[in-house]
């Protein structure tokens, strides 16, 4: 067994401006659930952990949240109190200038063309539909904050 047979990807962090937009989008046009938070009022920011339950909702949510780092793909939204009041405050989505560097998140679906028509009925901005440009059968839409979500289906020969 190697030594880093035990290790797992487990998370991946994106800061976030407003967070009730952000918990709306990744909950209820992706499908996640907020799994644990974290506040620390005295250095005004807060954590919410996201991911699919795949217990077919028999795990508690005492059991999600004491397992969260021991599980993967997790999605933290890291909220500093105060942006959300802040007309002109903006995260840079790491896919322009300034501040490039940071890509994309990917989430995986069944059905790629009725995940793309569900977000179209829903108004979710795209970035890139399944019918732009030469690779077909992907897509990536925006959330709140104007991060890249790519979505892929399950299964893809490339």
């Amino acid at each position: 067994m190697s030594e880093t047979a035990g290790f797992k990807f487990n998370h991946t962090m994106i800061r976030v401006k407003d967070i009730n937009a952000s918990i709306k989008f990744y909950t209820e046009v992706l499908g996640m659930e907020v799994i644990s938070t974290y506040h620390n009022n005295d250095a005004k920011f807060s954590l919410y952990f996201l991911a699919y339950d795949h217990s077919e909702g028999k795990d508690s949510k005492e059991l999600k949240d004491k397992a969260r780092l021991a599980r993967e793909g997790v999605l933290e939204l890291t909220h500093n109190h105060g942006t959300e009041d802040d007309a002109d405050f903006k995260y840079s989505n790491g896919n322009s200038d300034p501040g490039r560097g940071f890509g994309h998140i990917a989430i995986s679906v069944d059905n790629i063309e009725a995940a793309c028509e569900r977000f179209e009925r829903l108004g979710v901005k795209f970035q890139k539909r399944l019918t732009d440009g030469k690779m077909r059968n992907i897509a990536f839409i925006l959330d709140p904050d104007g991060y890249w979500v790519e979505i892929v289906p399950a299964r893809l020969d490339l």
